[in-house]
């Protein structure tokens, strides 16, 4: 396993839409389809591989969060995502509904 990737592995964790609002006030959180490892798009954008993340991103498998998704966080702030901070941007993924 790459150092990199190791790296990304222990800033993986968990987190509450409540915490990831000012993230998303300055435009910096990324949504990752549910299909996707977290990891291999962390480790993609921080190592600067323009074809895979352009791939996701014309597939729409990354994207803002949408106005819907925010009004429904944004009323639900308890809500729980996966999340990996690779700077500026804060990636997240829904957990689903336990």
């Amino acid at each position: 396993m790459s150092d990199l990737r190791e790296q990304l592995r222990k800033n993986l964790d968990e987190a509450e839409w409540d915490w990831l609002i000012s993230h998303a006030q300055r435009d910096a959180v990324i949504v990752v389809a549910e299909g996707l490892d977290l990891l291999d798009v962390g480790e993609a954008i921080a190592s600067d591989n323009t074809t895979s993340v352009e791939n996701w991103i014309s597939e729409q498998l990354l994207t803002k969060p949408s106005s819907e998704q925010l009004g429904t966080w944004n009323v639900n702030k308890a809500k729980r995502f996966n999340a990996l901070i690779v700077e500026p941007y804060v990636l997240i993924q829904e957990k689903a509904a336990a």
